[in-house]
């Protein structure tokens, strides 16, 4: 009871919005692995103004996080406090520009950017049908995938900071490295354009066609996870740490790390968050104590751990 106190004082202390406000939302209902705990609040935003007029007027003691589609997430068990912010069909839109540009909103999927650029006769943003999530998460992680980065396309990104203010970032000033970016932490980005060349669909479309078959050859894509576990560290792969250390296979309950890719967690059934992390950092330790390599989490992990 005292929960849902503090979750009827949260939503009367937020402001009044177009999108809707979902008081104790489970989180394993917005996030690929399908587990973690509920949030106190989530905030569908029907749009660019609709976020940045929430943002402006939520008291800032009140935590804020964004989330796309939950493809690179781990949220725990104890769910997520404060407000969780959902980038939905309002910051999907797609559309092509002049001198081979593209334009995508944050909530847009990497796959569907890839298959409208091909549309339009855009080369060079194939690699994104092969990364699981939206425009919002490659933008902060600097996702790539067979070869290519977000950084070798883009143009600049448009980003909300957390009293709703707008900003363009060219390039220059994302700070890009190996999956990650230097923009604050509470900026929302909501936009993004991207630079490609021109090019015909029909000679786009076969480069897209290779990269999803070989991630259907190699990772477990049908699989309740969320992509690459930890980051490559610096001349050597993960999974080849991993595999070297005893990891592939390794289970925990139902959490898994994939036997046909062993850099990626899977949950078989009704593994809890806790599962998956506590797999998660068994592995590191023994990649550590095999190689002397330290692995990243290259998954974004949230929120609360359960009460004992």
């Amino acid at each position: 009871m005292p929960e849902a106190v503090a979750t009827e004082n949260l939503l009367e202390r937020l402001p009044k919005v177009r999108g809707k406000l979902i008081a104790n939302q489970p989180m394993a209902a917005l996030t690929w692995f399908r587990v973690g705990g509920p949030a106190d609040v989530v905030f569908l935003p029907e749009g660019e103004d609709d976020l940045a007029q929430f943002l402006e007027k939520t008291p800032e003691d009140i935590p804020v996080t964004c989330i796309g589609v939950g493809s690179n997430l781990l949220v725990r068990d104890g769910g997520i406090a404060g407000v969780v912010v959902r980038l939905g069909k309002g910051f999907a839109k797609i559309g092509a520009e002049e001198g081979a540009r593209l334009r995508a909103g944050a909530g847009a999927l990497d796959v569907s950017v890839a298959k409208a650029a091909a549309e339009a006769g855009i080369a060079g943003l194939e690699f994104l049908v092969g990364i699981p999530g939206s425009i919002g998460g490659a933008l902060r992680m600097n996702a790539g995938s067979y070869g290519a980065e977000t950084r070798d396309i883009l143009v600049e990104a448009v980003a909300l900071d957390r009293r709703g203010r707008r900003h363009v970032i060219p390039l220059k000033d994302m700070g890009f490295s190996y999956r990650t970016s230097q923009v604050p932490g509470d900026f929302i980005f909501v936009e993004a354009l991207f630079q490609g060349k021109p090019g015909a669909p029909e000679d786009i479309r076969p480069r897209m066609d290779e990269i999803s078959a070989a991630r259907e050859k190699t990772q477990p894509i049908r699989e309740k996870t969320g992509g690459s576990t930890f980051k490559n560290p610096e001349g050597g792969k993960a999974w080849k740490l991993i595999d070297a250390a005893g990891g592939r296979g390794l289970t925990r309950g139902d959490a898994q790390f994939s036997p046909l890719h062993c850099n990626f967690m899977i949950n078989r059934g009704d593994a809890t968050a806790a599962d998956l992390e506590g797999l998660g950092e068994e592995v590191r330790a023994r990649v550590r104590e095999n190689s002397g390599v330290t692995l990243e989490w290259e998954i974004k992990r949230v929120g609360r751990k359960a009460a004992p």
